[in-house]
């Protein structure tokens, strides 16, 4: 049996500051993309990516210079994890759902890899705040991925902020450390946690309502068809 109905996985709601840019520079980054450079090609370069942030984080312990790089990968885990889609839809490569689960998969193997890094650079003092901060994030990912099980949408932006959002910031953080060092940044590691823990739980609340919603709709239609049924009865009886 051929499945026709079109997997939600495959279409994405983001309605970040960027978004708008990135839509109009695609018509002309896609045909660029060489043919031999496939959408699964791009999906698993994240694995090297994510490799050679760990490894850079942890040489810029002695060295904060090498942060400009783990910010280079970050800009080519962008570019790979931005396009990796695009690229399949534009050549009907037909792998969507194992884009879907490799893709995201590999997001957070990324995220991983960005915050252990800093593990590596923050002294151990900060440790406690590091592990709060992958939670935190983590639960981001995973709020965003029960909500799609529960709606069919797959939305991967809030409050304006999305996944480009969160890499440029990234690199803006690595460029402060690369100038000024960690001071600032073990400072201040505590109130990104409680922002983040802030703007989850924001997510959170404003995800349940709308599931809660979702049910409600389903139950009234579901007790209308049932009435809709039962008169429906009655009156075959009567006759």
């Amino acid at each position: 049996m051929i499945e026709t109905q079109q997997f939600a996985g495959a279409n994405k709601t983001n309605t970040s500051f960027l978004t708008p840019l990135e839509r109009r520079l695609a018509p002309t980054v896609l045909p660029r993309i060489p043919s031999w450079l496939e959408t699964y090609h791009l999906t698993m370069l994240t694995l090297v990516w994510s490799a050679l942030i760990l490894l850079f984080s942890y040489w810029a312990k002695s060295d904060r210079s090498w942060l400009w790089m783990v910010s280079l990968m970050i800009f080519f885990q962008y570019v790979t994890d931005h396009y990796d889609g695009k690229v399949g839809k534009y050549r009907n490569t037909g792998l969507v759902r194992w884009g879907y689960y490799m893709d995201h998969l590999l997001d957070y193997f990324f995220l991983c890899s960005v915050i252990i890094g800093y593990a590596f650079i923050l002294p151990e003092k900060s440790r406690y705040q590091i592990l709060i901060l992958l939670a935190i994030f983590a639960g981001y990912e995973f709020s965003t991925f029960l909500a799609f099980a529960a709606t069919d949408r797959l939305r991967i932006s809030y409050l304006k902020f999305g996944p480009t959002e969160f890499r440029l910031a990234l690199i803006v953080i690595n460029a402060l450390i690369a100038q000024y060092g960690t001071r600032y940044m073990i400072s201040g590691l505590k109130y990104v946690n409680v922002g983040g823990a802030i703007g989850l739980a924001l997510v959170i609340y404003r995800t349940h309502k709308a599931v809660w919603a979702l049910d409600m709709e389903h139950k009234r239609h579901a007790q209308s068809f049932a009435l809709d049924t039962e008169g429906v009865l009655v009156s075959t009886t009567e006759h």
